[in-house]
C-alpha cells in the first residue's frame, strides 16, 4: 500500500464512521484525496465511498475548499485577452422541467461589450437533464473548442463570446462522470465543479450562477472567492439555473472584490416583464421518454428539448417576445447592473431589449 492509499484508507476511516460519529478532514486531505480519484490512485469503490460519505456527514468548509483546489488543479486555464470575463456557470446536469433560456446569455452580453464565457458538460447526474451543450449544438454552434479556442473567440470583438466543454478543460473530472452516476445522489462535484474558472480575464473574473437552497449562497461565495472571482452574482434560479421566476418577487446575493456577500430582492414586474408562467414551458407536443432504473427523475427527450429550447432561443435573440425573451431581459439586467455597467436593474433591461429588438444579438450569435 502506498502513501496515497493509506491516506486515503485513513480519510474513509474517519469521514465513514456514521451520522455521530464521522470526522471532518482538513483542505489539504480533501485535496489529496480528490487528486488520488481524479489520477485513478485508489480502488473506484473507495472513490465513490470518499464522495458518498462526505455528502453523508454534510462536507464542511475546508473540504469544499479541498476537493475545488483538487478541481481546479485538473483544469487547463486559459486567459481571454480582454481585462474582464463574465463567467455563466448554470448546473452542469441541466433542465427538465423547462426550455433553457440562459444558453443564449452569452451572446447577448457579448453585444453589450461583456465578453463571457459559459461552461458545462453533455450529460451528468442526478438529473441527466437538457444542457448548454445540448442546446448550442442542437442550434448548429461549436461546442468542442480547446480552452485556447473559447479564449480566442472570447477576446474577438466580433464574437466576444463562447461555450467550453469539461471534456476539454478538465478531462480527468469528466472521465467521473459514470461514477458520479453510480453513486446517484448529489456529490461535492456537483457544487465545486461549477467554480472551475477555465477562462480567466487579464484583470478580473467575475462568475454569475444560480441556487435554490437557501444555504447555498454562503457556499457559493465562499467557494468563488477561494477560486478568485473578483465578485459573484447568485441568482435564485429556476432549476439552480442564472434565470429568476418570470412571475414572482425573489432573492439574490452578490459579493464585489471579493467582499462579503449581500442579499437583495428583484421584481419582474418593476423591470415590465409580466408573465404568468415562471419559466420557458415545455412544449405540449414534445415526445415522452423514460430513464431505466431512475424512478425518481423527470425524463424528457434531450434532443427534441434541446432543439425547441434552441428554436426559442434564436427567436428570442431576434426579437419575438415572450418567455424566453423575458428570461434574457432579466437575467442580462441583472448581470450589466452587477457589473456596474447600468446603474439601475430597469436600465440594464431596457440595454438588453434594445440588444434584441434590433436582431444585434442574432448576428453576434453567428
Amino acid at each position: 500500500m502506498n502513501e496515497t492509499q493509506s491516506t486515503m484508507r485513513s480519510i474513509i476511516q474517519r469521514i465513514a464512521t456514521g451520522p455521530e460519529l464521522s470526522k471532518d478532514i482538513s483542505q489539504e486531505e480533501a485535496r489529496i484525496g480528490m487528486q488520488a480519484i481524479f489520477d485513478a490512485e485508489v480502488d473506484p469503490v473507495q472513490a465513490g465511498i470518499f464522495l458518498i460519505a462526505l455528502r453523508m456527514k454534510r462536507e464542511s468548509d475546508d473540504e469544499m475548499r479541498g476537493v475545488l483546489d483538487a478541481v481546479r488543479d485538473a483544469t487547463a486555464h486559459a486567459v481571454a485577452d480582454v481585462d474582464e470575463v463574465v463567467d455563466i456557470a448554470d448546473p452542469y446536469d441541466g433542465y427538465n422541467r423547462c426550455l433553457p433560456a440562459s444558453p443564449f446569455l452569452a451572446p447577448v452580453l457579448a453585444e453589450c461589450a461583456v465578453p463571457t464565457v459559459s461552461h458545462g458538460v453533455d450529460s451528468v447526474g442526478p438529473k441527466f437533464g437538457v444542457t448548454h451543450r445540448h442546446v448550442l449544438d442542437a442550434a448548429g454552434l461549436p461546442v468542442d473548442l480547446s480552452p485556447a479556442e473559447a479564449a480566442a473567440r472570447i477576446a474577438d470583438p466580433a464574437c466576444g463570446w463562447s461555450y467550453l466543454d469539461q471534456r476539454a478543460f478538465a478531462p480527468k473530472l469528466h472521465d467521473l462522470v459514470p461514477l458520479r452516476g453510480t453513486v446517484v445522489k448529489r456529490q461535492v462535484l456537483t457544487t465545486v465543479e461549477v467554480m472551475a474558472r477555465p477562462i480567466h480575464g487579464r484583470k478580473k473574473t467575475h462568475l454569475v450562477t444560480g441556487y435554490v437552497h437557501k444555504p447555498y449562497p454562503r457556499i457559493y461565495a465562499l467557494l468563488a472567492r477561494h477560486a478568485g472571482f473578483e465578485s459573484a452574482l447568485l441568482v435564485r434560479g429556476v432549476e439552480g439555473g442564472v434565470v429568476p421566476s418570470l412571475r414572482q418577487t425573489g432573492a439574490c446575493f452578490n459579493y464585489q472584490h471579493m467582499g462579503e456577500e449581500q442579499s437583495f430582492d428583484i421584481d419582474p414586474t418593476a423591470l415590465g416583464i409580466e408573465q404568468n408562467v415562471r419559466s420557458v414551458p415545455l412544449p405540449d407536443d414534445l415526445p415522452t421518454t423514460t430513464r431505466p432504473g431512475d424512478d425518481i427523475a423527470v425524463a424528457v427527450d434531450v434532443p427534441a428539448t434541446a432543439k425547441a429550447a434552441a428554436q426559442a432561443g434564436m427567436a428570442a435573440l431576434e426579437g419575438q417576445h415572450g418567455p424566453t425573451y423575458d428570461s434574457l431581459v432579466f437575467s442580462g439586467a441583472l448581470v450589466l447592473w452587477h457589473l456596474g455597467r447600468e446603474q439601475s436593474l430597469q436600465a440594464g433591461a431596457d440595454r438588453i431589449r434594445g440588444v434584441l429588438d434590433s436582431g444585434a444579438a442574432m448576428r453576434r450569435l453567428r
